[in-house]
């Protein structure tokens, strides 16, 4: 099975928070993917912790120094015209943020790619429910 973890996901990984032993338990046995626009998003996310609790500096240099050694081994999800197209259409549908569309497009075409061996990890309440509606397996803590 792949986890498909979005940028709150990904970040427990790193980073260590409510939700980090769950993704790291979920993660067991499992390859991860995640789309290209969580490297941004992941980075903007660290940058703002440093401004917000510049003592902890460490943990965001630890953090984003493990991120940029783990990212070649996840499996990527490219943005394309299709995956924005998507986006756009659940944005509509559910009612979400644009890159948080992006995440779900990016997550629904991965599960698609990999007939259904795939399960979603995220940490926002009204993606999982979109997630849920679109058939992306939600493991149960991640319901919230």
């Amino acid at each position: 099975m792949t986890a498909y973890l979005d940028t709150s996901a990904l970040l427990k990984l790193y980073v260590d928070e409510a939700g980090s032993d769950q993704t790291w338990q979920a993660l067991q046995g499992n390859e991860a993917g995640t789309c290209l626009i969580t490297w941004v998003e992941a980075a903007a996310a660290l940058a703002r912790r440093e401004r917000e609790l510049p003592q902890a500096q460490q943990t965001w240099s630890q953090a984003r120094a493990g991120l940029a050694a783990d990212w070649p081994a996840l499996h990527h999800v490219q943005v394309t015209e299709a995956l924005v197209q998507s986006a756009a259409e659940l944005a509509t549908a559910f009612g979400l943020r644009g890159y948080d569309a992006v995440q779900l497009a990016a997550a629904r075409a991965l599960h698609r790619a990999l007939g259904g061996e795939s399960f979603f990890l995220c940490f926002d309440r009204r993606l999982n429910r979109a997630a849920k509606l679109l058939g992306i397996g939600l493991p149960v803590w991640a319901l919230m």
